[in-house]
């Protein structure tokens, strides 16, 4: 019927048509809720986060705060790890959200989470999502020291 939503005779039945749930890069707070509400399924055995936050150091030396700054093309990037992360995978879940902005010691700066069948594989998946993450999404980090000193990680 139009206008209706679409009906699936098994809980979880919609995760396997996309499982990637939510991606996005925030100015704002992220919300361990919302990702946890996203990689709900009930086919699942295991769900596993990442929440990655802003530690008060760094090589030794003492962080005030830092900064996160993306390229444009970031939550496509997103968009690529995670489809690569589903193809490795018997992913039924997947979200992942970044915050850019101005961030304090102790804030959210990263969560990803992952629902898989069994929790070997949510653990497996989960990792190579944040791995891949870091390693090739543009998003870049300025740290700033309690010494007065700064440092860019992540740029080229």
């Amino acid at each position: 019927m139009e206008g209706m939503a679409p009906h699936f005779d098994h809980p979880g039945e919609q995760a396997a048509a996309d499982p990637i749930r939510l991606l996005a890069i925030r100015e704002t707070p992220l919300s361990l809720d919302e990702v946890h509400k996203a990689v709900g399924d009930d086919a699942t055995g295991g769900t596993t986060f990442f929440v990655g936050t802003v530690r008060n150091h760094d090589g030794g030396t003492d962080v005030d705060s830092l900064g996160y700054s993306c390229h444009p093309t970031a939550e496509a990037e997103m968009r690529r790890v995670a489809e690569r992360v589903v193809a490795a995978y018997p992913v039924r879940a997947l979200a992942a959200v970044h915050r850019v902005g101005d961030l304090a010691v102790g804030d959210t700066a990263v969560i990803v989470a992952v629902s898989c069948p069994h929790r070997g594989e949510a653990f497996e998946a989960c990792r190579m999502l944040i791995d891949d993450l870091k390693h090739e999404v543009p998003i870049w980090k300025h740290q700033r020291f309690s010494d007065g000193t700064e440092e860019w990680v992540g740029a080229c």
